[in-house]
């Protein structure tokens, strides 16, 4: 039996826009968009979930996908995915960037490990911060965290009603955030490898005759790994706070986006 066209084509529109905000949030999200994830397998759970979690009181606009404002509808979709995919991301940026911090005041940035699975290098403090993140995004259900902030979204950002253009320019803002949460999780270890270095500095300036400087790195790298300790000690409780700030963000904003 032969499916009318006009009914084949609000069944198509009432899948796209949910699949367009539910794929770019997933591409965009940390580790849900990592490389190591089949794209087939991304593209088949964004459609699952745009057919299962759609809420069924949702008004569709009478667009034509296939029209010029049906694409522009779409691109919209795309924009405020990434938005929720990005915010979600500066925590594990965050992370990768104290790490990377850590491992350069150490000097241990030339310990680099080479990752077969995406073909770059990364050293080996910072591919532990990744590894730490990507437990604890999983642990704390970051996965259904950010299915549900896509879910209720289409009640506060409906589709059709608008870009947040205001949220852009709370996007970037979140850079300087992501950039000063990863100095406060790196201070103790850069604050105590500066000490060392400086102590050599002057002791070496007080006597030039003996080769401090030899001794310098293992020292370094040793009260680097005791600060180190002390940081993942908590770490995982700045990974609750963050992602907390995040969630307070988006609660903030959706609270204060125009209902449809």
């Amino acid at each position: 039996m032969p499916v009318p066209m006009p009914e084949l084509m609000a069944l198509l529109t009432g899948f796209w826009w949910p699949f367009c905000r539910f794929a770019a949030t997933f591409a965009a999200a940390p580790i849900l968009g990592d490389v190591l994830i089949p794209v087939r397998s991304r593209i088949l759970v964004c459609a699952i979930l745009a057919v299962v979690a759609l809420p069924s009181g949702l008004a569709m606009p009478q667009t034509d996908p296939l029209s010029l404002a049906g694409v522009a509808l779409a691109l919209e979709q795309v924009v405020i995915g990434l938005i929720f995919g990005m915010l979600f991301y500066f925590v594990h940026g965050a992370l990768l960037l104290a790490g990377f911090m850590v491992s350069s005041q150490m000097g241990l940035s030339m310990a680099v490990m080479n990752d077969p699975g995406n073909g770059t290098s990364s050293d080996v403090i910072t591919q532990f911060f990744f590894l730490f993140s990507a437990l604890m995004f999983f642990a704390l259900n970051g996965h259904l965290v950010v299915t549900n902030v896509v879910y209720h979204s289409f009640t506060f950002w409906p589709i059709g009603g608008g870009l947040p253009t205001d949220s852009l320019g709370r996007l970037a803002g979140c850079v300087a955030w992501m950039l000063s949460a990863a100095l406060l999780l790196s201070i103790p270890v850069i604050f105590s490898t500066f000490v060392v270095q400086l102590g050599f500095g002057l002791l070496n300036r007080v006597a030039p005759t003996l080769n401090l400087f030899s001794l310098g790195f293992p020292l370094v790298t040793l009260f680097g790994l005791a600060a180190l300790a002390t940081v993942f000690h908590t770490l995982p409780d700045h990974y609750v706070r963050l992602t907390g700030q995040i969630l307070d963000m988006l609660a903030i904003r959706l609270a204060g986006a125009p209902h449809g």
